[in-house]
């Protein structure tokens, strides 16, 4: 592919018509056309062997068939030429009228006719033998170097700030970049360094803008982009200052170069390569749908950890709480269970605030696409934190009435609220509470607890009611 054309001087072909000539005279006195030009396309392809030739296409035809046919010709020859399915299925692209071309071909005659013609191999824009051959050796030269090495690469930012764009503010790829942007991921700054992205002195400038973004420090990522075109077009990305530039740089480099089958030098420098610019953009950013994904599912799976700890501990805190019968640890609890139904409350208020919040912004994305009536919907939303912020009130507004009530039953049940109404406790001598009379003896001492104070008596006399019935 990268050898230069060969040329052939016509006294070869000359030398080889002569010999067909002494062949002809020597195998018979007279012979068919068709032995004529049988000898003659061996003699024409035995004399010339396949070689690169340069020339313009002109008549070009695609066969129903596949084959492509057409004419190279120069300012004073042209040649028919045929290039086959078989090899035409292997181009990455499509040659047109008045196209300046390389072919490698060979030379042979078509016998039925007799046509002189080129079967073509192999074809290549005019101009790119050169070019290609000087990739190749700076490829090999930065890979002997270690340039392309996975430990030489910068990892790219998750989130970045900033976003630096090295192109032509004339390039179609700087619309798509910015467009696709605008979609993935609308918060990030973008700084556009522009620059010529062809022509001869499209390298140094495409050098000075990276160097001065590398200077001012501003990107935390940097993309260089540009259209597809042909290996001339992109050759000042296969600069090797510009490569070792790119390698130098502290700050992360993409490269979205092209089309997917293109490859530049920058490409195998670059710490990250995409195969176009609208891919560069893509991998220089995070999807904010996805990114908006992952957060409310790692928030529900927090909320719902926090719900089952909670859960947890209350209910051991409540297992710990029923071995203890004293009121005041009854109260206690009541108070804890009600607090934590409090906690409860809001936890749930606040989550469904914000899944509401959340369908909320959804909603807004979606709006914003398709042009809605933005207005409507936020007084819907209104009405909706209205009711929650109602809905909340009332739930509140019931626990709070039933806590009252149960701190209520729990006073009337307290034994001082008894002693208050005017009865008493009597107990023995060891502190036991008395129920009858059958323990008692005359004499005997007995403590009696009022609601007001204490006082001992003595035992004068006692009867059991049910015994003088």
């Amino acid at each position: 592919m990268g050898c230069k054309p060969r040329y052939f001087h016509a006294g070869r072909l000359t030398a080889a018509s002569t010999h067909t000539h002494r062949i002809v005279h020597t195998t018979a006195s007279v012979i068919t056309v068709s032995e004529l030009n049988r000898l003659t396309r061996i003699a024409i392809e035995k004399s010339i062997p396949s070689c690169w030739i340069t020339g313009e296409i002109s008549n070009f035809t695609r066969a129903s068939s596949g084959h492509w046919y057409f004419t190279l010709k120069d300012e004073q020859s042209a040649v028919r030429c045929a290039f086959f399915r078989n090899r035409t299925q292997f181009m990455d692209w499509s040659p047109c009228e008045g196209d300046k071309v390389e072919v490698r071909a060979q030379a042979t005659l078509y016998e039925p006719r007799g046509d002189y013609q080129l079967l073509v191999e192999a074809m290549r824009q005019a101009g790119q033998g050169g070019l290609y051959q000087e990739f190749l050796q700076l490829k090999a030269k930065l890979e002997s170097e270690g340039l392309y090495l996975p430990d030489r690469k910068l990892s790219i930012p998750r989130f970045p700030k900033s976003l630096g764009i090295i192109t032509s503010l004339q390039a179609a790829a700087l619309h798509d970049v910015l467009k696709t942007l605008e979609t993935h991921w609308p918060c990030v700054q973008i700084i556009i360094y522009p620059t010529s992205v062809q022509g001869s002195e499209a390298a140094s400038s495409i050098r000075n803008c990276l160097n001065e973004a590398i200077s001012r420090d501003e990107c935390d990522v940097l993309i260089i982009v540009r259209g597809g075109g042909s290996l001339e077009d992109l050759h000042p990305y296969n600069d090797e200052q510009l490569a070792r530039a790119i390698d130098a740089s502290k700050i992360p480099v993409i490269t979205g170069i092209g089309h997917e089958t293109d490859f530049t030098i920058a490409d195998f420098v670059a710490d990250a390569r995409a195969p176009t610019p609208t891919a560069a953009a893509k991998m220089a950013v995070p999807d904010r749908i996805e990114t908006s994904t992952n957060i409310f599912g790692l928030r529900t799976r927090l909320n719902q950890l926090m719900m089952q700890t909670v859960s947890h501990k209350t209910e051991r805190t409540d297992g710990l709480s029923r071995r203890v019968l004293h009121p005041g640890d009854s109260i206690l609890n009541t108070k804890r269970h009600i607090n934590h139904l409090s906690q409860q409350i809001l936890l749930q208020a606040t989550n469904q605030f914000l899944y509401k919040k959340q369908i909320f912004g959804n909603s807004s994305n979606n709006l914003n696409r398709h042009r809605p009536n933005i207005p409507a919907w936020e007084e819907r939303i209104k009405k909706h934190q209205i009711a929650l912020s109602n809905a909340l009130k009332g739930v509140i507004s019931d626990k709070k009435r039933i806590s009252e009530q149960c701190i209520k039953s729990l006073k009337q049940l307290n034994p001082e609220m008894i002693l208050s109404r005017g009865y008493s406790i009597v107990t023995g001598v060891e502190g036991n509470v008395l129920f009858s009379t059958e323990s008692l003896n005359i004499g005997s001492m007995v403590e009696v607890k009022m609601f007001r104070g204490h006082f001992k008596a003595t035992v004068n006399q006692a009867w059991n009611e049910e015994a003088d019935q």
